[in-house]
């Protein structure tokens, strides 16, 4: 009788509980997007490639792809950079850092649903609190130009209703959401860093503040800069309560990011293959990213 290894019984559990819930889930996710299959219908007919191919095909998934890129291009970079950079003020703070840490984290913790819905009556053309504010500082710092004043009060954008401006609103909305939590990971990734580099630094030439930053700072903070750009990415891709709950992926589909999509396809409509078939792309996107990243940032990265 052949006997298990002790280890086995260790990484066992965990190795069959991995495979269950995500190695499971996708492979029937794929066997899907091959198939016609749709709720409440006893069998699927096989398809193959199809429900691909009206992916690639389609205007609309077109806009998917577009919409879901522009807003990870601005979410990821963004909201890391304001991550860092609270992180750096509030760890030169001597007072009222845990202050600053919990305001800043305070979007984290909130319910993102509520939160939209705040946002959405803040941003409404009419009586919401930004296109006041705006109109009443046209009147206020440019009362020297009244013509200008006049234009500027009158052409505020419909900032969830415009196409042109409804994916970057999104977006902006994505990166209050997701700084504050790259912050704290930042602020842990400072405490890590030995003292002694900084005097060292110092001896060496380095007085100022900037030249500390880029010879001791940013390098150390390689595995952390890595673990956060990693998640990021990842978060960004999964948008959706933002979307659902003040666009509906309008207008004309410039919001209409790939997790809506997923959404409005298996469950609105009932279309579980290409459903399937967008959320087999979906992970390929996100993988394929998330190790090219991993790659680029790690070349420049310092283990200690």
């Amino acid at each position: 009788m052949m006997r298990i290894a002790p280890h086995v019984w260790f990484v066992g559990p965990a190795l069959a509980l991995m495979v269950l819930i995500l190695l499971v889930p996708i492979a029937i996710a794929g066997m899907l997007s091959l198939t016609d299959y749709s709720l409440g219908n006893p069998s699927a007919n096989y398809v193959g490639l199809e429900n691909y191919a009206k992916i690639f095909d389609s205007s609309t998934y077109d806009k998917m792809f577009g919409a879901t890129f522009r807003y990870v291009l601005v979410v990821v970079p963004l909201s890391v950079g304001l991550g860092l950079g609270a992180a750096l003020l509030i760890a030169s703070l001597r007072s009222f850092g845990n202050l600053y840490k919990t305001i800043y984290f305070l979007p984290v913790m909130a319910a993102l649903i509520a939160m939209a819905i705040v946002w959405e009556f803040a941003l409404h053309p009419t009586v919401g609190l930004v296109n006041a504010a705006l109109e009443r500082g046209c009147g206020t710092w440019l009362e020297a130009w009244d013509w200008f004043a006049a234009g500027c009060a009158r052409n505020f954008p419909l900032w969830l209703g415009d196409q042109d401006y409804a994916i970057w609103t999104v977006a902006f909305i994505g990166v209050w959401q997701a700084f504050g939590f790259n912050m704290v990971l930042y602020l842990a990734g400072l405490a890590s860093i030995p003292r002694e580099l900084y005097h060292a630094a110092e001896v060496d030439g380095a007085a100022g503040a900037w030249e500390r930053f880029r010879l001791v700072t940013w390098p150390m903070l390689g595995p952390t800069t890595v673990f956060v750009i990693t998640i990021t990415f990842i978060r960004s891709f999964q948008v959706f309560d933002t979307v659902e709950a003040i666009t509906g992926g309008g207008p004309v589909k410039t919001t209409y990011v790939m997790m809506y999509a997923i959404y409005e396809k298996a469950v609105k409509q009932n279309l579980v293959g290409i459903g399937a078939a967008i959320t087999v792309l979906f992970l390929a996107f996100v993988m394929v990213l998330t190790l090219a990243q991993r790659w680029l940032v790690e070349r420049r990265t310092h283990y200690v």
